[in-house]
């Protein structure tokens, strides 16, 4: 957790909240690409059950080819709804911390509106040049659902029990 400063404004908040926002858009609609692009200078780590270290991604190339097995309909979305909840933003001079839950819903032709997985995001952020860029995101904590719509299967070096989220 950072300590307050005092001259953190409802402007770095704002920001913040907007990634947070951002990446969860970009991927319920299926604009991967967009998405990873948003790790340009950090990692995307996921916590999967049964591994002794999160799976660690860096930069976009990597992000995105990880979110790349998720499923995409003829609409060219993966029929998801990310939702955010209990956003706790701890913003510093020039570093923050962010904590959330967030539950994946979907709903296919063959799949009933449902929430498919649950967890937290734990993120930090820098600002450079006056903007707040991603320096670091774990995915964690999932309790997961009916996945059979969402992921393809991992190739043989990887074993996914959690879906991206």
């Amino acid at each position: 957790m950072n300590p307050p400063d005092a001259r953190a404004t409802f402007e770095d908040w704002h920001a913040i909240h907007g990634l947070l926002m951002t990446y969860a858009e970009r991927v319920d609609a299926g604009r991967f690409a967009e998405a990873a692009a948003m790790f340009e200078s950090a990692t995307y780590r996921v916590d999967q059950r049964g591994r002794a270290q999160p799976q660690t991604y860096r930069g976009p190339a990597e992000v995105g080819t990880y979110m790349a097995r998720t499923k995409l309909f003829p609409d060219g979305t993966p029929r998801t709804k990310h939702v955010n909840t209990n956003v706790i933003i701890d913003i510093g001079a020039s570093t923050a911390t962010s904590r959330c839950y967030v539950t994946v819903m979907q709903q296919t032709d063959s799949l009933p509106l449902q929430p498919v997985a649950a967890g937290r995001y734990v993120d930090t952020f820098e600002r450079v040049d006056g903007e707040w860029r991603f320096t670091d995101r774990l995915i964690t904590g999932f309790l997961v659902g009916d996945v059979s719509q969402h992921k393809s299967p991992p190739d043989s070096s990887e074993q996914i029990q959690s879906p991206e989220a």
